[in-house]
């Protein structure tokens, strides 16, 4: 059975131990930190306060990390946005190893313009791959790059270029963002399970809402249920993070409202892998 996590995106508006507090209390046994949560990032990142938090929490242990992607991309045509989003990067991979994470997930990036990518910005993509390489060559944690939404300036989308930027970098792992992948097809959800599956360490959980849009529940969408059951079947069982978004719910959800959500899909989770 794979770990169940949530990225603690999710309780953004709260402080880091209560957060630790509400995914351990909802029955999941993983937690996906995103270095930009906002009690850590806005007080310049206290790595004691989230050691603290994982050793009060060893069920939860070893976490995932996700590193910094809002207002930042590394193939920015903007040289200095582009050098702040590498070493944003860089930093998430050393913090991770430092907290004894077990993946820690970074983006890709995007060409600045809505186009499709250019020559710059591959060129700017394999500056980006060859300082990552550096820092996980140094560390424990593994490096798992995600892919995007499909979008015609996205620089990793399609499972044919996942698999290709793998088979280039065998130190490389890969985190499934079921939900960007949905938004294409339930079958090029399953290609990258095809094509990607024996790399990939991490898979961001997440339904399609009417809109077409991921990060909503999964328990009532039968099409992300009908996915995660294939992917148990092809014996999956690294860690599965859920995504969800609380903006998309109808009216905002109290600390125990999200709690409870959050039980209900473990419980979900929990049907599919057994």
């Amino acid at each position: 059975m794979g770990r169940f996590a949530v990225s603690t995106m999710f309780f953004h508006e709260y402080p880091c131990d209560h957060i630790f507090d509400y995914v351990a209390e909802s029955g999941l046994d993983g937690l996906e930190f995103w270095v930009e949560t906002p009690h850590f990032w806005l007080r310049d990142r206290p790595e004691d306060e989230l050691a603290g938090c994982i050793t009060a929490h060893p069920d939860l242990a070893p976490i995932t990390v996700h590193a910094p992607t809002l207002d930042l991309n590394p193939c920015s045509i903007n040289p200095r946005v582009a050098a702040i989003s590498v070493e944003y990067a860089v930093e998430a991979v050393r913090m991770a190893d430092r907290m004894g994470a077990a993946v820690v997930t970074v983006h890709p990036g995007r060409r600045t313009a809505k186009r499709q990518p250019s020559a710059y910005d591959y060129r700017r993509f394999e500056e980006y791959i060859s300082r990552l390489r550096e820092a996980a060559g140094e560390a424990r944690v593994k490096v798992a790059i995600e892919n995007l939404e499909p979008r015609v300036n996205a620089l990793l989308y399609t499972p044919e270029d996942a698999a290709e930027l793998l088979e280039r970098e065998p130190w490389l792992s890969f985190t499934l963002d079921m939900g960007h992948a949905m938004m294409t097809s339930a079958d090029e959800a399953l290609r990258f399970v095809d094509l990607c599956g024996d790399r990939t360490v991490n898979v961001h959980v997440s339904g399609l809402g009417g809109n077409r849009r991921p990060h909503h529940p999964i328990r009532d969408d039968p099409a992300a249920k009908r996915f995660l059951a294939e992917l148990a079947d092809r014996g999956y069982d690294g860690y599965l993070t859920l995504e969800l978004e609380d903006m998309v719910f109808s009216a905002p959800l109290s600390s125990e409202e999200k709690v409870v959500l959050l039980a209900r899909e473990q419980e979900a989770l929990g049907r599919i892998f057994p």
